[in-house]
């Protein structure tokens, strides 16, 4: 049985581009985690980040890793058939939290969010994993833009910073060089969303966001979740999060401590 919000057209396009639209996942709790952003851009976390560039305009806030300790969060995300939806698109029978990400695009904020694929960042690796990004103000042109199937492209996309556009790792040729889907001519999918629609992904799939040019906020709330397959794996250098003192050892599933199972079948 498939969670009523969805069909299994749905979970075929998943499987092939890597990336769905399901609408209304988090609509009985924008306003909860409204709340939740507003806590968490009052109190920021020890990752919380401003993304300030020389050059550009507004105010790009970005934070993760805060549902243990805002409430907010952590009740949306149990109250939101969130954990059953990834077990029927990932077509794993047990789901486990990795983290949260809130992402703030203030009114007239120039930067853009750069092509990337969130795998590389992450000391996990499977088939079985998905992030949901969920606006939690109607968006248009600032919307999440994904490039179909590229979860299934043979190398990753060499991780970058954000601001200082250096490299994450050191690239020892097991990483692509960030590729122009537009002007390389990639089916890109983007939707216009309202409060609490999600666009479910794929850690492997490439994408970014436009600038914030309008005359609104664009506030998000992104979820990470892994399946069964989902492994620890070690990267060239510190991951993003990074988890200090985390004691996993390649190979092992994430420790349920730390990263708790939110739905089993």
């Amino acid at each position: 049985m498939v969670h009523p919000l969805i069909t299994q057209d749905h979970i075929d396009q998943f499987q092939r581009d890597g990336v769905v639209l399901i609408k209304g996942l988090f609509k009985d709790q924008v306003d909860q985690l409204r709340r939740g952003v507003e806590r968490n851009m009052a109190a920021p976390g020890p990752y919380a980040s401003n993304n300030e560039k020389t050059g550009q305009t507004g105010r790009f806030f970005d934070d993760y890793c805060n549902w243990p300790r805002i409430p907010e969060f952590e009740a949306a995300i149990k109250a939101s058939p969130v954990a059953e939806v990834a077990a029927d698109l990932m077509q794993s029978d047990l789901v486990q939290m990795f983290h949260d990400h809130v992402l703030v695009k203030e009114p007239g904020t120039s930067m853009a969010t750069p092509w990337h694929q969130d795998g590389p960042y992450y000391f996990v690796e499977g088939r079985q994993t998905i992030s949901f990004w969920s606006p939690l103000d109607p968006v248009s042109e600032a919307a999440l833009r994904c490039v179909a199937g590229s979860h299934k492209w043979e190398k990753e996309v060499l991780p970058t910073r954000w601001v200082s556009e250096e490299d994450f790792f050191a690239d020892e040729g097991q990483y692509m060089p960030v590729p122009d889907p537009e002007a390389e001519g990639m089916k890109i999918l983007e939707w216009e969303m309202e409060p609490g629609d999600a666009v479910a992904f794929n850690y492997k799939t490439l994408h970014g966001a436009r600038a914030n040019t309008s005359e609104t906020r664009r506030r998000a709330f992104s979820l990470r979740l892994v399946g069964e397959d989902a492994r620890y794996v070690e990267r060239p250098g510190p991951t993003s999060p990074p988890y200090p003192g985390h004691e996993m050892k390649p190979g092992q599933r994430l420790r349920e401590d730390w990263f708790p199972i939110l739905f089993q079948r």
